[in-house]
């Protein structure tokens, strides 16, 4: 299962979405992609967190996928095509969701964006 962004967020708040994702941290290997890193540290410095500590969390519980020109590719493709159809659809999600595709993994979410789209289990 590939954890994005959203489900992390939910996880270090330790909402009832969250608690979800710790079951489910607990029970499946986990995934992350790298650029769910990039915004959890975003988020992390939004909120005046000390980001090393959350992505180092990240690190410990997933294993992380980097972006290889197999993804990029498919992921600009993905990315036009959403664009069309889904308002604020942003080429980071498309990127994240062209890496769970080429690792054949499912997405845990709870981010709207990804509602309508194949092999996305939403929170």
């Amino acid at each position: 299962m590939l954890l994005d962004t959203y489900t992390w967020i939910e996880h270090f708040k330790g909402s009832e979405k969250g608690e979800i994702v710790d079951n489910i941290v607990l029970k499946e290997e986990c995934y992350t992609s790298i650029l769910s890193l990039a915004e959890v540290a975003e988020w992390c410095l939004k909120n005046k967190l000390d980001m090393n500590y959350y992505v180092n969390i990240i690190k410990k519980l997933s294993k992380i996928l980097e972006l290889t020109e197999e993804i990029i590719l498919p992921g600009a493709i993905i990315n036009f095509e959403c664009k069309k159809s889904i308002k604020n659809w942003g080429i980071i999600d498309s990127l994240i969701y062209a890496t769970a595709r080429f690792y054949n993994l499912k997405i845990l979410t709870g981010d709207k964006h990804f509602e309508n789209l194949e092999n996305v289990v939403m929170i």
